[in-house]
């Protein structure tokens, strides 16, 4: 995810307190929404009562499945969400926003335009990134790999997901590694806090250690396995 801007802590921060949620939690479903493309967002928080999905239109599914309260306060949030990311042009115009398969289902792409946001929420356009430095390359991945299904920032870290050609592309302190995803539809990443740290993301399968996949090039240089040379 990216920095947020002062702006956007202030609209997190707003958000937070009517819908009675920590900054932490929606600014962990403000990443789940953006990863849905602005239309759904695949979700796992505590406050939140686990994981759960919700789909712009009324669909909304978590853990506790009779909470109907805590159903209409995510319901919400994701749509206030949905209505702020939907005045990001930049994440547009960049890919970020590219359709995406995750768990079998085909997500379409979230569609040009603004939407007014509805009831007592930030008023207006609201930036909720901070911007690229000026200059600053709109793609770190590999051109070949074109635009990406998905893409997103953690700390050091940086990853764009390609679902098409099955390729993970990860940044990590200006270093690009490029990986076979394998059979994985990628959905969210994660990155732990500790020396050393490793970078997982969740799948179909489960969670998965990027470590665990074969490692196509670096900087640009292919990396051929035995396995690759045998073929």
């Amino acid at each position: 995810m990216r920095q947020l801007s002062e702006a956007g802590e202030r609209a997190i921060g707003d958000l937070a307190q009517r819908y009675g949620f920590s900054s932490g939690a929606v600014v962990s479903m403000l990443e789940s929404v953006v990863n849905g493309n602005g239309t759904m967002a695949q979700f796992s928080h505590p406050e939140f009562s686990g994981s759960g999905q919700w789909m712009r239109g009324g669909m909304i599914m978590v853990s506790d499945m009779f909470n109907n309260p805590l159903k209409g306060r995510i319901d919400g949030l994701c749509n206030e969400l949905s209505a702020l990311v939907a005045n990001e042009d930049d994440l547009i115009t960049s890919g970020s926003f590219q359709s995406q398969s995750q768990g079998g289902q085909r997500q379409g792409a979230f569609g040009g335009g603004h939407q007014q946001q509805s009831g007592s929420g930030p008023a207006g356009r609201v930036s909720l990134f901070v911007p690229p430095p000026a200059g600053s390359p709109g793609h770190w991945w590999p051109a070949d790999l074109g635009q990406p299904t998905s893409s997103g920032a953690q700390n050091n870290v940086r990853y764009a997901y390609f679902a098409p050609t099955r390729r993970l592309a990860i940044e990590v302190n200006g270093r690009v590694t490029v990986y076979d995803a394998l059979d994985h539809q990628i959905g969210g990443f994660s990155q732990q806090q500790s020396t050393g740290a490793s970078l997982t993301f969740s799948s179909q399968h489960g969670l998965v250690d990027v470590a665990s996949l074969p490692v196509r090039s670096v900087d640009g240089v292919p990396i051929v396995s035995a396995r690759m040379a045998a073929e």
